[in-house]
């Protein structure tokens, strides 16, 4: 893919201090602008954040599509509990119990979910620290180095996340890792989006139309723990082969919305496999996404604060919160079903289950995981 209509700028996005070390740390923005179809996206260092996607719409009109912050405090504010735009690790999703044997040793977590399992890392996973930067023509290289047993993982590991913005409108963004001891590695992109525009809300996220391609979900608890086993989409809440509203298909489910992981059909570790596309007619706006992991966990960002004033009542019999949301950028309320993620990675709780892909890297092979966002414009009615 070229990148020749493709410029890059770096600036400053504040400071924060180090977990480690206490000290002061610059926190770097770039910005890559495709001045052809103007097409912009912007990552931070911080947790290797998107913080913002901006796309014309079929008449021109351009608006971001990430929710996010203005400035860094609002990604620091109760340690941005929703995860927005963040790059999780170094197991994302779920771990039952919080704890993992490997080799013979049992390793306890975090109980940071439900007080029972551990969650995207546990209390300081990636997303809470400044990666190091540098860059190459118009690739950015993210780099962290999370120590040996730091939040209970065993092993050293380098994590690389090289990101760039094509020609042709796609975001890719490569991970790889490499670790000093045997240890778990699931990482993933917690970007929250709606093609509306981020500050469109439930309303127009209910006219998204969506494609996932998987014929298999993951079988969880009630607790959002993987039972092992697998369920046939045919014909059930989680059948996204063929375009689905979202207001329709949220009307189906029993929780109210999805937090799942979809197992992607002919993905392989080895090539790029579609995984999913979304569409917002209205506006044109769509977005693909392409990746070499095997699963996907389609979120509906339900756990943010639930409105009142929702359009379709009887998708929830929770109590509602009335005047409470997440204050995004430009003063943007974020809410319950205010935006989507698809999280390219492999099985939630595969350190539980033989029969789930192996998320165990040792010494001397090379975790590697890439994901492609492509971003585009339909001119159809």
């Amino acid at each position: 893919m070229t990148m020749e209509n493709v410029k890059l700028s770096v600036d400053s996005f504040g400071s924060v201090k180090d977990l480690v070390t206490n000290e002061d740390k610059e926190v770097k923005r770039f910005t890559w602008t495709n001045e052809k179809n103007h097409v912009s996206v912007q990552i931070i260092s911080y947790g290797a954040m998107i913080t913002s996607c901006k796309l014309p719409s079929k008449t021109g009109e351009i608006v971001d599509i990430a929710l996010g912050f203005d400035s860094i405090e609002g990604y620091l504010k109760d340690n941005n509990s929703a995860y927005i735009g963040s790059l999780m690790g170094r197991v994302a999703n779920r771990i039952g119990n919080g704890e993992f044997e490997l080799n013979g040793v049992k390793y306890n977590l975090a109980k940071n979910f439900l007080g029972k399992h551990n969650l995207h890392g546990g209390l300081n996973g990636f997303d809470k620290f400044n990666w190091d930067s540098y860059v190459d023509g118009n690739v950015v290289y993210l780099t962290h180095v999370s120590p040996d047993m730091y939040e209970g993982f065993p092993g050293t590991l380098l994590v690389t996340a090289a990101c760039s913005l094509s020609d042709d409108n796609s975001f890719t963004m490569k991970l790889t890792a490499v670790s000093s001891k045997p240890t778990p590695i699931n990482l993933s992109n917690h970007s929250y989006f709606n093609l509306a525009g981020h500050d469109a809300g439930f309303i127009e996220l209910y006219k998204h139309k969506l494609t996932i391609n998987a014929d298999k979900v993951l079988k969880i608890d009630t607790e959002q723990i993987p039972t092992g086993d697998f369920l046939d989409v045919g014909g059930s809440e989680f059948d996204f082969r063929v375009p689905q509203e979202l207001g329709d298909a949220i009307k189906k489910t029993s929780n109210n919305g999805y937090d799942n992981n979809f197992c992607i059909t002919s993905g392989s570790s080895q090539s790029l496999a579609f995984v999913a596309r979304v569409l917002h007619e209205k506006s044109g706006r769509f977005m693909e996404v392409y990746s070499d992991q095997p699963s996907v966990l389609f979120y509906t960002s339900n756990n943010l604060p639930n409105p009142c004033n929702n359009i379709n009542p009887s998708l929830s019999e929770d109590t509602c919160e009335e005047g409470s949301s997440v204050v995004g950028k430009n003063g943007a309320q974020y809410k319950k079903h205010g935006g989507f993620c698809l999280e390219t990675q492999k099985y939630a709780d595969a350190v539980h289950h033989e029969n789930f892909p192996s998320i165990i890297l040792v010494p001397g092979k090379v975790y590697e995981h890439e994901t492609v966002y492509k971003f585009g414009i339909y001119e159809g009615n």
